[in-house]
């Protein structure tokens, strides 16, 4: 027994653009040829409405404030903690921010594929670093001089800021 469409006759033949076997075609042949052209050209134009939207709906992480201030506070915390001997990274803090912001990224639609991509992009890497010895430089740090990365961490701490509340003092 053979499956009935659900759109019987011309209609299931237009729509469908399918026939059974032994079933004389209702559309001729430049007729058929024009329905895949028209097919495809609406295709295109549904893609072509939606994927701007799409693109536009996803912007870059670094262009989302509550990810990238986070992301930037937790790189200031490891460079000091990293260079200063009497401030450690409160690891565990920074490993649940690092969590939440996952989640985020998740809710805002971002696979945890896309997330990896833009944490271990080597652009996104040299961008952060120039923008954290920007910061560092601009609040009286001086590479080369660990006992100011020193004065700058104890003072975050103090003020608990972002950088501070991942640091801690040993």
């Amino acid at each position: 027994m053979m499956p009935q469409s659900a759109y019987p006759g011309l209609l299931g033949a237009l729509l469908l653009h399918n026939r059974r076997p032994g079933m004389r075609s209702v559309l001729s042949e430049t007729e058929g040829r024009a329905m895949k052209l028209l097919k495809t050209i609406l295709i295109a134009a549904g893609l072509a409405s939606v994927l701007p939207l799409t693109a536009a709906a996803k912007p870059s992480l670094r262009d989302i404030p509550e990810i990238e201030n986070v992301l930037f506070a937790a790189a200031i915390a490891h460079e000091v903690s990293e260079i200063c001997p009497s401030l450690s990274a409160r690891r565990m803090k920074g490993l649940s921010r690092a969590l939440k912001l996952r989640a985020r990224a998740n809710e805002l639609g971002y696979s945890d594929n896309e997330i990896r991509a833009y944490i271990t992009s080597d652009a996104e890497k040299a961008r952060m670093r120039a923008k954290g010895e920007s910061f560092l430089k601009a609040n009286g740090v001086v590479y080369g001089k660990p006992e100011s990365f020193c004065v700058f961490g104890h003072a975050e701490i103090a003020k608990s800021s972002a950088v501070g509340a991942l640091l801690r003092a040993k």
